[in-house]
């Protein structure tokens, strides 16, 4: 059979075509002046692109049918986007105002968890004149349940029910603009087990229909806005538009405080930002009181890809950090191993994002940073900061490493 011998033959080639077209521009952003040119942002920012392009379909098309749901993690080890804390792991599923869904299996033992209904997604934030980040962002919250709000069993076991009439506590609702749930884990230790969860339509009877060439077409023009949006939107958007981000010229400090918007408190968080830039011989210092409540920093590349959590330190939490005789945390930017415990590595990039959150708390936090010769750290820290050995690190790493493919059942 040749071109042509089927009716939507030229529609789906033109579709085809079009997405490849997109994918094309989309690859151009790499050499945006923002990504740093040097081989290692490069080749970063075409990962970015690859990691992401390898999900287009399972959100254009394998995860769509909101009759037929399915629960997608958008971000893991090998796959990052919109700014992914490495001690998160995040999950969604597309649904619909009228359907009723159930989500069932256990809770785990990260230290948070979080569900959210998400409603429409406008062409500007309300209130604002900020367009909205691109698919599958820019949703608003529309109502979310905590983990320590969720009824469970002694072994952890939940349901809990999304639309339709209540039916108890571990109930959620939708409106008719609900079109996303949205599903947050943030762990503290590393021995914390992550939730197993599966979701479904309750009144589901039938097979779910095979794609028809409409259906395919949709697809493939989600799929092209995907990635170029995600090219253009990452780190456009956020130095443009996003409140916690410092100006990227003024590099290298963090606002005062944590700050915390109407959004933030819907998902739990304070939140605070810079943007850093280290030569070969320089390290960053950051250091903040040690306070109650569960906070985590999270070291990120140009395009707010989270960095290689898997087998690096680029992050930090309460339990995994250490504390110095005058209660501060001392996290250290540097770009080979300082020797010290709270050592943020920076896989080599010269340029990148470093984000602190806290969790359920919308505490101040005051941040001070400090930009200093790598050969001059032991003069800038007190003598007391934690040094780990070789062994010890290692150690750290075997930790970290078991940890995550834990989580992510790797």
């Amino acid at each position: 059979m040749s071109f042509g011998a089927s009716p939507d033959d030229a529609a789906l080639r033109s579709a085809w075509q079009q997405f490849c077209s997109q994918l094309q521009q989309a690859g151009e952003r790499v050499f945006k002046d923002e990504n740093p040119a040097t081989p290692l942002h490069r080749a970063d920012a075409f990962r970015f692109l690859t990691q992401n392009l390898g999900q287009a379909f399972d959100l254009a098309l394998e995860t769509k049918d909101t009759k037929y749901p399915a629960l997608h993690a958008f971000c893991a080890p090998n796959r990052k986007l919109g700014g992914d804390a490495a001690d998160f792991v995040y999950l969604q599923a597309w649904i619909d105002g009228e359907s009723v869904y159930k989500i069932s299996g256990n809770k785990g033992t990260a230290r948070f968890l979080n569900f959210t209904v998400q409603g429409p997604r406008p062409s500007m934030q309300p209130g604002t004149d900020i367009p909205s980040l691109h698919e599958p962002f820019g949703d608003i919250p529309e109502a979310n349940l905590f983990g320590h709000q969720l009824q469970a069993d002694a072994d952890g076991s939940f349901e809990l029910y999304i639309g339709g009439p209540q039916r108890g506590p571990n109930w959620l609702p939708t409106t008719p603009g609900s079109r996303k749930l949205f599903l947050r884990q943030g762990f503290d230790r590393w021995d914390e087990l992550p939730a197993q969860m599966r979701i479904e339509r309750i009144d589901m009877e039938e097979p779910r229909p095979l794609p028809t060439p409409q259906t395919m077409i949709a697809a493939m023009n989600w799929a092209g806005h995907f990635v170029t949006g995600l090219m253009n939107d990452w780190p456009d958007h956020p130095y443009r538009y996003g409140a916690p981000v410092v100006d990227p010229v003024n590099v290298n400090r963090f606002p005062g405080t944590a700050g915390v918007d109407g959004a933030d408190v819907r998902r739990g968080r304070s939140i605070a930002h810079l943007c850093w830039q280290l030569a070969a011989d320089e390290a960053l210092i950051v250091e903040f009181e040690s306070h109650e409540g569960f906070w985590m920093v999270s070291n990120n590349g140009v395009f707010f890809n989270s960095m290689d959590y898997l087998y690096r330190p680029v992050s930090y939490t309460p339990s995994r950090s250490t504390v110095d005789s005058d209660g501060k945390i001392r996290l250290i930017l540097s770009h080979d191993d300082c020797g010290y415990h709270n050592w943020l590595d920076t896989q080599g990039f010269m340029r990148g994002n470093l984000t602190y959150r806290c969790l359920l708390s919308q505490a101040s936090t005051v941040f001070r940073t400090r930009l200093v010769k790598r050969a001059a750290l032991a003069e800038a820290l007190p003598a007391d900061s934690v040094k780990v050995s070789r062994q010890e690190r290692a150690a750290q790493l075997h930790a970290r490493f078991n940890s995550i493919r834990w989580r992510y059942s790797l």
